[in-house]
């Protein structure tokens, strides 16, 4: 779908210009206008169109008197037509930048530079206002915001026909931003149609739909009431209803064994330890063989909530790589956020998790903090997954957790992006240091 692709991608485009001239100053700005030719700026400029300047800057603010005396400086360009601020036939834009400085770890500006030109395109953002995550009316504390859901999901290159996977939904996010794009939804809560998920995992492979799985079942099912869930969300927008949402462990996956290549795209924000602790199902007595399996009889399942463990960014990431590489089709594509540390060697060591069915394309870093930012991958699936594969898939992951095992366990990712840089001469990631498990994560 070319029209999707270029609308979700004008998201982070501001506009497209025809410049008309730049420089240092605006006496600069003046000659390399006035030399432009002619013959591009009259048919601009006739006694029958209207016109309006527009001045917009880049690290640092413009008054309204500043703009005015901006605009009046432009009287040598001969316009012939009448001013329309309201819908001009022809905008032209000043655009302004300034050394601001160092901020937030981007790096400043080389020098000021003004530059001139005609608006021959806007992006077309009304996509970010309408499903701006103040407004929804369910959202949680690691809600994706929607403007990152749809480029992640152009990514994906989510659309129509498409079967694309969520195994961390949480509150959807994602979800609505697949679903503005016409993908079928598909979600089975345990209170709206419990026996839509025997279907999916006894014939999947016949479905063309949207879905998404999240361990917490009162997040899946219950939400904040019957008015506030992940429905009501759909509703809110007026998208298609989903239909399947389970309540699923991507630690261990519910699909059917032989189940294979049937997911066109897997989109999601792995739990990595800042805002939010992994989870997995288990137990920590469970696991550590404390207590034996047992089965929850059949008048307690409903309201059953199973007991859980920590889940290692480790682990996490590499049961998602596992996931993607048997379940994905061939070409199809695995996006997901990866955590990096700014201030160590981590970042340029690497070292991004590795697998041989998949071939890294794109790599984009989100600056959160001068310490702490992340790493929206892209992989497509290019080698199809067999034994073979996915003996070399755990060699690959030994070695990549042994390169990171400082900071990809449980733990020391929120003590480097939350405690003092120094700790008493004591390295950053000492491991008495690490938080200590409590029964529950603040």
């Amino acid at each position: 779908c070319p029209r999707h692709r270029l609308l979700i991608s004008g998201l982070l485009v501001k506009g497209i210009y025809e410049l008309w001239g730049q420089g240092a100053t605006y006496d600069e700005l003046e000659k390399a206008i006035r030399v432009y030719p002619d013959e591009r700026k009259l048919p601009y400029l006739t006694p029958e169109s209207s016109f309006k300047i527009i001045v917009d800057s880049f690290g640092k603010a413009v008054s309204f008197e500043e703009q005015n005396a901006i605009i009046k400086r432009f009287t040598y360009i001969p316009f012939e037509g009448r001013v329309n601020l309201k819908k001009p036939d022809h905008k032209f834009f000043v655009l302004e930048t300034d050394d601001y400085g160092p901020q937030n770890g981007l790096p400043p500006v080389a020098q000021k530079t003004v530059f001139f030109g005609r608006l021959v395109g806007a992006a077309d953002r009304h996509v970010v206002p309408t499903y701006e995550l103040k407004s929804r009316k369910y959202i949680g504390p690691t809600a994706m915001d929607c403007e990152m859901a749809f480029l992640m999901a152009n990514q994906g290159l989510a659309q129509p026909g498409k079967l694309v996977y969520d195994p961390f939904v949480g509150t959807g996010s994602i979800l609505v931003a697949a679903a503005h794009f016409g993908a079928m939804t598909m979600v089975c809560s345990y209170r709206r149609n419990k026996h839509t998920a025997i279907l999916l995992l006894g014939n999947v492979s016949l479905i063309k739909f949207f879905q998404g799985a999240d361990i917490d079942i009162r997040v899946v099912r219950d939400g904040r009431g019957p008015d506030c869930n992940i429905w009501s969300n759909f509703e809110q927008y007026k998208l298609p209803e989903p239909l399947c949402v389970l309540r699923a462990d991507n630690n261990l996956p519910p699909w059917r064994p032989g189940l294979k290549e049937i997911f066109d795209a897997i989109i999601c924000d792995p739990p990595y330890g800042v805002r939010a602790g992994g989870r997995k199902s288990g137990g920590r007595k469970l696991l550590k063989g404390i207590i034996p399996p047992y089965i929850v009889p059949d008048d307690k399942r409903e309201n059953h909530i199973p007991s859980t463990a920590p889940y290692s960014l480790a682990e996490c990431v590499h049961d998602l790589l596992l996931l993607a590489a048997r379940m994905l089709v061939i070409g199809g594509r695995l996006v997901f956020f990866y955590p990096v540390l700014r201030d160590d060697d981590v970042a340029d060591a690497a070292k991004f998790p590795e697998h041989p069915c998949f071939k890294l394309v794109s790599s984009c870093e989100q600056i959160l903090s001068l310490r702490y930012s992340r790493v929206l991958l892209t992989m497509v699936k290019v080698e199809p997954y067999t034994e073979e594969v996915e003996r070399v898939g755990e060699e690959r992951h030994q070695e990549f957790r042994e390169n990171h095992q400082k900071w990809m366990e449980e733990g020391n990712l929120h003590s480097a992006v939350f405690s003092p840089a120094e700790h008493d001469g004591k390295p950053k990631f000492d491991k008495d240091s690490k938080p200590k498990y409590r029964g529950k994560y603040v």
